[in-house]
């Protein structure tokens, strides 16, 4: 299984045709026959080599639509065959079959085919059958067989053949890189079919992407890390250009994702939104007229936290809201767009990253979440709802005011990507402080309150930024203290998703305070 060994005969069969001439010529140069299928084969032909086309080689033509052309024993008995076990070239001598010693092969474009929004009958046509059949026979037999998937690996194999031979460690890793694409792509539509007939309790489920890079290290130094694409046609940090700035970091990245899928719940139509981030929890989110506007609401939040933060925004970046956020320390700006004057301003900034969506991403889409735990992965549906979809409830004897029940709905939308227990206070549509992932309600309660006064002694006020809010809280109180926290802090408005056994406590306390209290009937826990 160790030895290096000699190319006599290759097959070719591939729909990304990148570098293929150049390949075919390079196994042509060194004496290897080639065989290969429709497309690939014409591409071949063209550029005068000599290639024998798959029928010849099995004695029957393409047929069904070309769904048929490769199953067939001279094509797999050549790949499968142990060259040096006596039964099998009993076989191959029987039944005349050579045998093939190299398969290049990529698949039919599956993934690029759901994600451009085919119908069903054309997503079908795209599964291929020959070529992964070929690719898993191919890495099976490794020992005498190489099996390449990747364009990218053309040049290594032909530096092997010319300098005699591909050593086994070659075919050994090929073969592994052949196992996972068909094991990616096996995935792919076994996930699409999941989706298309909403099939959520299937007894075996698989998740794979594409390498995009690998990172020098994960959370912390000591941990291996890399990022991969599902192919989600979904705007986002894996979709992002990547403008400028220095490569992303694994929190970088994971930070990012929190920025931008907290913005997209804002329809850049109707308001600038631009949201701050740290260790994936918003430091400082708000609305305005112009983006300039909506920055600088949210960064007075908390502008301790903001430095070394993500800035996320729902609308093109102009120059003047470049010129404000390059005045703060950044990790990365991420926006749908950036005019061309937003661009030369971040540019100052050669470390500061800047991704470029070229959308929003779309909050109402569903979509599945996976986390690993011990021996699993836990897999739930995206979070596709917010405070728009749920018929409020007022629960208190006052209602909330016009102006108070907009800060509501921009509370709740915040809180639903604040980590829990979260607590969001918002005044004149801006955050005015955000607890997040205590394990008591109260403390998240305090640690906003406490941090809001922080933030106007920063800027130069008295008292707390809470006084005269309004909060959201990410699920129910479950007892009456939490609701007296905020009402300490300055709160005259509370939207909840209600659901305790002492709701009618906490109403009470609402009504003691003369607060106006709203129920959503829908919690929004983030671990």
């Amino acid at each position: 299984m160790g030895k290096t060994v000699t190319v006599g005969r290759a097959l070719l069969s591939v729909f990304d045709k990148s570098g293929m001439a150049d390949f075919a010529r390079g196994l042509s140069e060194a004496g290897v026959e080639l065989v290969s299928t429709g497309g690939t084969h014409k591409l071949i032909s063209e550029t005068g080599l000599r290639v024998r086309e798959i029928s010849d080689l099995t004695g029957f033509p393409e047929m069904m639509d070309g769904r048929v052309k490769t199953l067939h024993p001279k094509v797999h008995g050549g790949l499968l065959s142990v060259r040096d076990n006596p039964e099998h070239k009993s076989s191959m001598d029987e039944h005349e079959i050579g045998p093939i010693d190299l398969v290049a092969v990529n698949l039919y474009p599956f993934e690029k085919t759901v994600a451009s929004g085919a119908s069903y009958d054309e997503i079908i046509e795209n599964i291929d059958i020959g070529g992964p059949a070929m690719v898993r026979s191919a890495a099976k037999n490794h020992a005498y067989v190489t099996v390449v998937v990747d364009p990218a690996d053309y040049p290594a194999i032909l530096d092997a053949i010319r300098n005699g031979g591909i050593p086994y460690e070659l075919r050994q890793k090929l073969a592994a890189k052949a196992y996972a694409r068909t094991a990616a792509y096996d995935s792919a539509i076994s996930a699409w079919f999941a989706k298309e007939i909403d099939f959520a309790d299937v007894n075996y489920r698989s998740f794979a992407g594409t390498l995009r890079e690998v990172m020098r290290y994960g959370e912390n130094p000591h941990q291996w890390a890399a990022f991969y694409s599902t192919g989600e046609n979904r705007p986002g940090v894996a979709t992002a250009s990547q403008v400028q700035g220095k490569t992303l970091s694994y929190n970088n990245i994971n930070d990012t994702d929190a920025a931008f899928e907290l913005v997209s719940e804002f329809d850049p139509a109707e308001t600038a939104a631009v949201a701050i981030i740290k260790h994936a929890n918003p430091c400082g989110v708000a609305t305005g007229s112009t983006l300039v506007e909506a920055y600088k609401k949210a960064l007075r939040t908390d502008p301790v936290s903001a430095f070394g933060g993500i800035v996320a925004t729902n609308r093109e970046i102009d120059a003047e809201t470049a010129t404000e956020i390059v005045k703060v320390f950044t990790e990365v700006i991420v926006a749908p767009s950036a005019t061309q004057e937003a661009q030369a301003i971040i540019a100052a900034k050669k470390n500061l990253r800047l991704l470029l969506t070229g959308g929003l991403a779309d909050a109402k889409a569903a979509g599945l979440q996976v986390k690993s735990v011990a021996g699993g992965l836990l897999v739930q549906s995206r979070d596709n709802q917010n405070v728009d979809d749920c018929d409020l409830k007022v629960v208190t004897k006052r209602a909330p005011t016009d102006a108070e029940l907009a800060d509501l709905k921009l509370a709740a939308k915040v809180a639903k990507h604040v980590k829990s227990n979260a607590i969001v206070y918002v005044k004149d549509g801006a955050t005015a402080g955000i607890g997040a992932g205590q394990m008591s309600r109260v403390d998240s309660a305090r640690v906003a309150h406490r941090k809001s006064i922080d933030a106007a002694e920063a800027a130069g006020l008295e008292g707390a930024l809470t006084q005269g809010s309004v909060v959201a809280s990410d699920a129910f109180f479950p007892f009456a203290d939490g609701l007296e926290a905020l009402v300490a802090a300055g709160a005259t408005a509370v939207i909840q998703p209600g659901g305790s056994m002492r709701d009618d406590e906490v109403i009470a306390a609402a009504d003691a305070a003369g607060i106006a209290m709203v129920m959503t009937g829908m919690r929004h826990f983030r671990h």
